[in-house]
């Protein structure tokens, strides 16, 4: 069957990428081994490291309350719920690393900002 030169070029890639898989594969895990060395390392020259459990103990907790209500997801459409969430998501985990973190609340949390969340994010349970 003919193929244009196009298809050939084509198709001589796929073969190339399908070929090259196992050593893309190795690749990947070498820097990721050779990243979890340079951490360790790092950790152990330091005596007081920088793991996230010792900057915890640090933390001295904020009296600043910050409260999202989400009572008005009903007039969202389901896009800006997504991005909601998203950004409800971001706002816990940088709270969560901060050295002052602010008491963090959500209110009036049903609808359609539950059902995503407990779709896509089923850990959100388990927030503090």
């Amino acid at each position: 069957e003919r193929m244009s030169k196009r298809q050939r070029k084509k198709l001589l890639k796929q073969k190339q990428w399908e070929e090259q898989k196992d050593l893309r594969r190795q690749k990947r895990k070498e820097k990721r081994q050779k990243r979890k060395l340079e951490r360790q390392s790092k950790l152990d020259s330091n005596n007081e490291g920088n793991d996230r459990k010792r900057m915890r103990r640090e933390v001295v907790p904020s009296t600043l309350r910050l409260i999202v209500d989400c009572s008005f997801d009903d007039l969202m459409v389901l896009k800006d719920v997504k991005k909601l969430h998203k950004q409800i998501q971001r706002c816990y985990a940088e709270n969560r690393k901060a050295f002052h973190p602010v008491q963090f609340y959500l209110t009036s949390h049903g609808g359609q900002l539950k059902s995503n969340m407990n779709e896509n994010d089923k850990g959100w349970v388990n927030w503090k």
